[in-house]
């Protein structure tokens, strides 16, 4: 969730996220008979929660989400992370390098970030991301059964393997996510 949401119990509303072997979901319902609420997303990718004013026959704007930089959708490009600590705040992750130098060395946030070296399919690894959001999963595929050792190997074994994680990080971590596209929203 975002912290920013415990503001909504003030309104009523409680939210849940659920992860079993059928879904995965964030919910949310307000628990006010006759009050109702919306969550949308704008084309700039921020959460907004409206609720409906009775008298003015109006959605009012209750919620936003935070404006910083890196909570927007694909702020950074393919293969970069964000980090509002650095400048620029999106940066090549390790292997790859600003597509254009110069756009790279004047800062700027947006420049593709390239392989530096072509995948061979045979000696290649993997770095090790921390503190970072998992890319969109757009496409990913997930197995709850295995851990991380069995994650890495089968990454490893298929070359089109781009990134891989523990679906849950608690308790020394479980399950299974792999990447076969480009990683984006880091």
């Amino acid at each position: 969730g975002i912290p920013e949401m415990q503001r909504w119990k003030h309104i009523n509303i409680s939210y849940n996220f659920t992860d079993n072997n059928e879904d995965v979901a964030y919910t949310y319902r307000v628990t006010i008979p006759n009050v109702y609420a919306r969550l949308t997303m704008d084309f700039e990718g921020f959460l907004q929660l409206s609720t409906w004013n009775p008298t003015t026959s109006e959605w009012s704007l209750f919620w936003v989400s935070s404006v910083r930089d890196c909570n927007i959708y694909e702020i950074c490009t393919s293969y970069s992370y964000c980090d509002t600590n650095k400048t620029p705040n999106c940066n090549c992750i390790k292997g790859f390098v600003p597509g254009n130098p110069q756009e790279g060395a004047s800062g700027n946030s947006f420049t593709e970030c390239v392989r530096k070296t072509q995948l061979s399919c045979r000696g290649d690894g993997f770095s090790l991301l921390t503190k970072v959001k998992l890319p969109t999963t757009i496409g990913a595929i997930v197995d709850k059964r295995i851990g991380l050792k069995e994650c890495e190997e089968r990454c490893i074994n298929d070359c089109n393997c781009t990134a891989f994680a523990n679906t849950n990080i608690q308790d020394g971590g479980s399950g299974c996510v792999i990447w076969t596209s480009e990683l984006t929203d880091i």
